[in-house]
């Protein structure tokens, strides 16, 4: 086991040093990871205070093909996704290095060696090339569309036009790790319901398509007249029977016709526009889409962005089109000097409640701060409602799949029972 000399920060964004002992260079990463230390260089040897600022070249300085060869490529990292969460790390890890007074060059070096994807950690080195070059960093990002949105390199650009970037790095941090956090509570209470709904459907698709017609063979050798619910029970088996190839086609092209409607422009605003009227879950949708469209333009304009530029942005992230086309016209009659309050109510698209709480701010001059309070606002109204839809959808479910069971049930009981009465009298 080797020894290796580390400099880093700690979890109070303080220059730390010193020594630990592991397997390789990764292992003693990671070691520290755990102990709460981000490192910035680091290097096997005995101490020397040399080698640790030769590390810190190496890491963060010039990247020459050297570095490049000994590092070790797993290729099955190439296929591997970069995640909104591995973003919001970087993001933070970056605003802390910046903080802590180490150059950009230096940080971009020391945080490409810190990520574990190694697609990750080829484009922040390709990133950190281009600023060591002359580029600014919002200019780097902007070749990667892919990982880093429209959204992300505009806070860049402009942390970087004020001079605030570690400031501005520290916002993109907050508002990516409240994205994530909002998508994994509404995926969270999703997924019992669906898994639920998957069981239920396999289960009855099981009884209906062996267990029914093996017990049923009893029924009509006996040439029994069945009751009604029977009679309907064996039909729907029969028709899964059968013609399960013709569902399964209905299903993949009704798919397929639903998927290219939906593509249309026609298709989409029709559909998004329905999902809007949907009891229940269609002002669940407006409210997070309200709350996403809220606490983007207020991130953005509390880092500098000017207004109209902020709006284009925030446009382009809201995924209904009837919200998107809302805000279109709304940043249009902005353009043109209009307050944004004015639009908004025209729409019909936004409850009365935000378009006069960013009239407020629009008249006192705080509009990002107001637009804060209302993504705040709608941000604890969506994990209600979320805590209320999952407590109400589980026993819905359960009784749901037991009332399918039960009437299955019925209808094989009931024909047995005529059978064993039939057989006592005789």
């Amino acid at each position: 086991m080797a020894v290796y000399e580390y400099a880093g920060l700690d979890a109070k964004g303080k220059k730390t040093s010193g020594l630990v002992d592991a397997d390789s260079s990764k292992a003693a990463r990671q070691k520290l990871r755990k102990q709460g230390v981000f490192t910035t260089s680091i290097a096997e040897g005995k101490g020397s205070v040399t080698a640790i600022r030769t590390s810190s070249r190496k890491v963060g300085g010039g990247g020459g093909a050297s570095d490049k060869l000994s590092t070790e490529v797993d290729f099955a990292q190439f296929f591997t996704r970069i995640t909104v969460q591995d973003i919001a790390l970087s993001t933070r890890q970056l605003a802390a290095l910046l903080g802590a007074g180490i150059p950009l060059v230096e940080s971009l070096g020391a945080l490409a060696e810190q990520v574990e994807k190694e697609r990750f950690r080829i484009i922040l080195r390709e990133i950190r090339e281009k600023v060591n070059e002359g580029s600014t960093l919002a200019d780097a990002l902007k070749g990667y569309p892919k990982v880093f949105n429209n959204l992300y390199v505009n806070m860049v650009r402009a942390g970087e036009q004020a001079g605030a970037l570690e400031h501005v790095l520290g916002r993109l941090a907050d508002y990516t790790e409240a994205t994530v956090e909002l998508r994994g509570k509404v995926m969270a209470s999703l997924t019992y319901p669906l898994v639920m709904l998957g069981v239920a459907a396999a289960v009855i698709t099981f009884l209906m398509a062996y267990v029914v017609p093996k017990i049923t063979k009893l029924f009509r050798a006996r040439k029994a007249e069945l009751p009604w619910i029977t009679e309907a029970v064996l039909f729907v088996s029969d028709a899964l029977k059968s013609y399960w190839w013709l569902f399964g086609m209905l299903a993949i092209g009704g798919t397929i016709g639903f998927i290219r409607y939906y593509r249309t422009e026609d298709g989409r605003e029709k559909v998004d526009r329905t999902l809007l009227k949907i009891p229940i879950f269609g002002k669940m949708l407006r409210m997070i889409a309200i709350s996403r469209f809220t606490s983007t333009l207020a991130t953005l304009m509390s880092s500098g962005v000017p207004l109209l530029s902020a709006m284009g942005i925030v446009r382009n992230i809201v995924n209904n089109v009837v919200l998107k086309s809302a805000i279109g016209d709304a940043q249009e009659a902005v353009r043109e000097g209009e307050p944004m309050n004015r639009p908004l109510a025209r729409s019909g698209e936004f409850p009365p409640m935000v378009v006069h709480m960013i009239s407020v701010g629009e008249r006192t001059g705080e509009l990002s701060e107001m637009l804060g309070r209302i993504a705040k606002t709608y941000e604890s109204q969506v994990n209600r409602r979320l805590t209320t839809l999952t407590a109400l959808l589980e026993p819905l479910m359960i009784l749901l799949m037991g009332g399918i069971v039960f009437i299955i049930a019925l209808a094989i009981l009931l024909p047995m029972l005529d059978i064993q009465n039939l057989g006592s009298r005789f």
